[in-house]
């Protein structure tokens, strides 16, 4: 994840990792469903406190852009990925059938990479 803290910048930290995440989501290089870096490694990586970097977390999830799974981590939302409501719906169905029939999840998005790459 590409994000660069300026410490010579008025904007504080935290709001620099807020807005830097929200930007790569919504120009599509942080997809929907994609897991960020728990909150200590990306505050390594940063050099910047855990604090910084757990409050640029929480005000991204109080905006709807992140969502904390407990263990699984805090992953894009569709909405801060501008994905459609309506394609939200659609892939949440596609996957509780793929589960209902007792299909793997690779094999799964191996099926709809399939169907999408014989697409016109």
């Amino acid at each position: 994840m590409d994000i660069t803290i300026d410490p010579a910048s008025p904007v504080a930290p935290y709001e620099q990792v807020r807005l830097r995440i929200a930007a790569l989501a919504a120009d599509g290089a942080l997809a929907a469903g994609t897991r960020l870096p728990p909150v200590r490694q990306l505050a390594g990586d940063l050099g910047l406190a855990v604090n910084t970097v757990a409050r640029a977390y929480r005000e991204l999830e109080q905006a709807g852009l992140v969502e904390t799974r407990g263990r699984l981590g805090t992953v894009i939302t569709a909405r801060a990925a501008g994905t459609s409501g309506q394609a939200q719906r659609a892939a949440a169905a596609y996957a509780e059938r793929t589960r209902a029939l007792g299909i793997p999840a690779a094999t799964a998005l191996a099926l709809v990479k399939a169907a999408l790459d014989d697409q016109p």
